[in-house]
Parts: C-alpha cells; sequence; structure tokens
C-alpha cells in the first residue's frame, strides 16, 4: 500500500491594497470651467484601489450629476473633505485659504497659472510641504507633454468648429459655410504657427473644405506639419508681404504658441484685416497676438458679445473651455497611466526620482520652490530639484 504523498496548498496571494485618496474640489474661478475626470475615468481609478472624494456639484459644467459619480464608486463629500485628500486634482489656481485645507505633504496636480497664481498662496503651499506639480509641464519617457498636448489638440479643433458656427450664424454672423458649396469659393483660414494647435486647427479646416495657409519661421517645424496636416495647407514662412495679403483676405486667423514671438497683427494691420475676421488667440499669453482687438474669452462668452453693435473684429480666447466635457474625457486616460505610475513607484517622492518628466514638472516640493517662476512669483529662491533629491 502506497504512503500518502504531501503535496503543497494553493494559498491565494495578496498585495497591499493602494488606499490614497483622490479629491476633487469644485472650480471656484471665473476662467476655469474644465474639470479633469469623467465618471468612467474616476471609477477606472476606484477600481485600481484607489478611493475617490469629489465635492458635491463639482462636475456641473461638463453636465455630470453627483448620481454618475456615485455610481462609479466615488464618495460625494463636502469641500473641506476633498481638499483635504491625499492627492488633490485641481485645475484652476487655489485660493490661498483652500490651499491651507491641503494636507501636509499632499499631493496637489494642477496648472502653474503662474500669472495668476498669488505669492500668498505659493507660500502656504511651501509652508505645508505640499508637492505640487503642473500638469502642462509633465512629459513621459519620449519627452512629449500629454497633459499639454491633449489641451493644445482639443483648442485648435474646437478654435475651427466655433469659428464656423460663427460663420454661419445667419443673424450675427456672414452666414456662410466654411466650406463653401461647388460654384461657392470656400473660405480662407490663416494659422499662425505649426505645433500641434496649429496642426490640429489646420486639419480640422481642411476637412472641412477651407482653403488652409500655414505660417511660421521655423522651416523644420513648418515640414513636420504641412507632412502631418497633409497637401491641403498652402505652407510659408513668414514673409511681410506675403503674410500680410493673407492676413487681408483671411476669414479664420488662428494664432498660436509657435508663431512669431509678439503681436500677430498690430493696430494697423489688424484695420487691413476684412470686417468681421473671427480671429482665435491660443497663445500661453491669451490676447497678446492681436492687442487692438476686443477679447471675449468663451469661457465666459454670451450672445450679446455678437450683436449688430459689436465691434467689426474681436479676439476669441479659451477656444478650450467651451468644450469641457471632451477636456474630461481626454484628460481621464492620462491620469490614470500617471497616477498608476506613481503609485508603482511607491509614493511621490520616489516617482520624482526615478521619472525625469514628473520631476521637471514640479513646482514646490517639501518646503522648497523648485520652479524658477514660481520662486519669483514667491519672492523666495528657487532650489534645484535634483539636487533636493539626491541629498533628501
Amino acid at each position: 500500500m502506497n504512503a500518502p504523498v504531501p503535496l503543497e496548498e494553493l494559498l491565494r496571494a495578496t498585495t497591499t491594497e493602494r488606499s490614497a485618496v483622490i479629491g476633487l474640489p469644485a472650480s471656484q474661478s471665473m476662467l476655469e470651467h474644465r474639470f479633469p475626470l469623467t465618471p468612467e475615468g474616476a471609477g477606472m481609478l476606484v477600481a485600481r484601489g484607489f478611493r475617490v472624494k469629489m465635492e458635491s456639484g463639482a462636475a456641473a459644467h461638463i453636465h455630470y450629476s453627483d448620481a454618475a459619480y456615485s455610481r462609479c464608486g466615488v464618495e460625494i463629500v463636502a469641500r473641506a473633505e476633498a481638499l483635504s485628500a491625499d492627492i488633490v486634482i485641481c485645475l484652476p489656481a487655489l485660493s490661498a485659504s483652500d490651499a491651507r485645507r491641503l494636507k501636509r505633504g499632499s499631493l496637489l496636480l494642477s496648472f502653474l497659472h503662474v500669472g495668476e497664481q498669488q505669492r500668498e498662496t505659493l507660500k502656504v503651499l511651501l509652508d505645508r510641504h505640499v508637492i505640487a506639480l503642473a500638469l502642462e509641464l509633465i512629459a513621459d519617457d519620449n519627452s512629449r507633454q500629454p497633459f499639454a498636448d491633449i489641451l493644445h489638440e482639443i483648442d485648435g479643433r474646437a478654435a475651427i468648429a466655433i469659428a464656423s458656427s460663427l460663420l454661419a450664424d445667419a443673424v450675427h454672423g456672414k452666414g456662410i459655410l466654411l466650406g463653401g458649396v461647388a460654384g461657392v469659393v470656400p473660405c480662407e483660414v490663416m494659422v499662425v504657427g505649426s505645433d500641434m494647435a496649429a496642426v490640429a486647427a489646420a486639419k480640422t479646416a481642411i476637412g472641412l473644405g477651407a482653403t488652409v495657409r500655414m505660417f511660421d519661421n521655423n522651416t523644420y517645424r513648418l515640414r513636420e506639419a504641412a507632412t502631418a496636416v497633409g497637401p491641403g495647407a498652402i505652407c510659408s514662412s513668414l514673409h511681410p508681404k506675403v503674410f500680410e495679403a493673407a492676413l487681408r483676405s483671411a476669414d479664420i486667423v488662428v494664432a498660436t504658441d509657435t508663431a512669431a514671438r509678439g503681436a500677430v497683427a498690430d493696430a494697423t494691420l489688424a484695420e487691413t484685416m476684412k470686417k468681421g475676421v473671427i480671429t482665435f488667440d491660443l497663445t500661453s499669453a491669451p490676447g497678446s497676438a492681436f492687442p487692438s482687438m476686443p477679447v471675449i474669452d468663451l469661457d465666459l462668452a454670451s450672445p450679446s458679445d455678437n450683436e449688430d453693435t459689436a465691434p467689426a473684429r474681436m479676439c476669441y480666447i479659451n477656444a478650450g473651455n467651451a468644450v469641457p466635457r471632451t477636456v474630461a474625457m481626454a484628460m481621464s486616460n492620462t491620469f490614470v497611466t500617471m497616477l498608476d505610475d506613481i503609485m508603482v513607484c511607491d509614493g511621490v517622492a520616489n516617482a520624482l526620482k526615478l521619472k525625469a518628466g514628473l520631476r521637471c514638472a514640479a513646482y514646490t516640493f517639501l518646503g522648497k520652490c523648485v520652479n524658477p517662476a514660481a520662486a519669483r512669483t514667491a519672492g523666495v529662491r528657487n532650489v534645484d530639484i535634483n539636487l533636493f533629491l539626491q541629498f533628501s
């Protein structure tokens, strides 16, 4: 009779659950109505072990109810509780009072807002040893900036979509189609620059049947843009006579960050442009491309902006803010990937040591200002984060 043979018992392998809490406070800025996560995006984070706490009504601007987030596992809480999370995602600049509610040593994911960020707010972040990352500066392993690229592409596409609608308005616009029809000449779209926003604007305009001209003094960058857009775009360097002729005949002008620095059209040039021309300033200094024109922020626009008494030429800014749900949908997947990377590195400090793309986006780190622009705003000395991490 054979003796019984002992066998190994299979046991379930368990891992330590991640219990990091993500807070989603509502925007209290009149200039920022975008929101970082859709219910599905938040649900993906919950499925990965995060707890997500959202301030009640925070997603109203992207037309999602609290119930939609609750069904995906999100906890609906008061503002103070959302701000006290381990990781706080808030696209607009926080006020100093809100910054004081952040947990000591927590992670803040926001845009840098150097021009808007109050000195007092930055000092509170430093005092509370908050690790703050500027979303637009975060880079991947190939030195691409996923959040910035997403927003630039949306800006370019939104600008043309909105311009097409404004042109087709039979009451306040010209009542014309951007692409025309058989026997009718299409509208002319002028894109100044050749970055991702410029390419997105040009491709969208060509897709709608418009005539598109792109201008940039960087020949190599312009060649890459021309390849991305296809043969439908007419590309040129910023030769004064060619540029001014295009400006006079354009129905839509879109200026992007890779355009020539300074004004695209000063007061003299602006007077040569068509009446009713639609201009979009997608640069990092909104309004600077067309300084003589009244500025309309599309996040605050109202029907009265296009009344018959409105100026003949107006400059529109913040095109992407007009489509905030698209922004949330596009950013959700990127947030999931980035937060996964941070947690795999066993904490934010380790992630900054291991991920150069996160490290370059930090502007406050454990009581030190590690971004030159933020340091100037706060009136403190800038510290090289690489040296700080090496000895921390």
